[in-house]
């Protein structure tokens, strides 16, 4: 590998850091009419797919802590996006359900993911690779996390 292997332009992990703080910047200017920021979405791309799930899941597929969560779902509730109820059938157990308002923003945001592939300047199937590449290296990583902490 050698010293080549310590120049920035070689690591894949400064690739990634770089091209995601690109994509999130990419999408402040269509998020900015919605009143939302770019974490907040991804809770409510979640929420989109499944209403009414625990904290704890959405925490799961967005791989954040509950340090990192808890405040956006707080900001959500605060613009009345989102309702955190108690379950029914545990009181420990923590729920969030889309407000009416939320559900219009779905409609309100229908056209994000058009809107960004055009920013991408590739076709689609180019990032639908990446993304499949991309969560590969995702998985082998947190799977390598878990064998090296048992």
């Amino acid at each position: 590998m050698g010293e080549d292997s310590l120049l920035l332009d070689n690591q894949v992990c400064f690739a990634l850091y770089a091209a995601s703080r690109a994509m999130t910047a990419a999408y402040q200017p269509l998020l900015e009419p919605l009143g939302l920021t770019y974490p907040q979405y991804l809770v409510l791309l979640v929420l989109w797919e499944t209403d009414g799930i625990r904290v704890s899941q959405i925490g799961e597929r967005l791989h954040l802590d509950s340090g990192t969560l808890t405040p956006l779902l707080k900001r959500l509730e605060t613009q009345g996006v989102i309702e955190r109820r108690r379950s029914a059938g545990d009181e420990r157990v923590v729920e969030v359900h889309l407000t009416a308002a939320g559900k219009r923003l779905r409609k309100a945001a229908a056209e994000i993911p058009k809107a960004l592939l055009c920013k991408t300047g590739g076709p689609a199937e180019d990032l639908v690779r990446l993304q499949k590449t991309v969560r590969k290296l995702t998985q082998n990583l947190l799977d390598s996390r878990k064998e090296s902490n048992p």
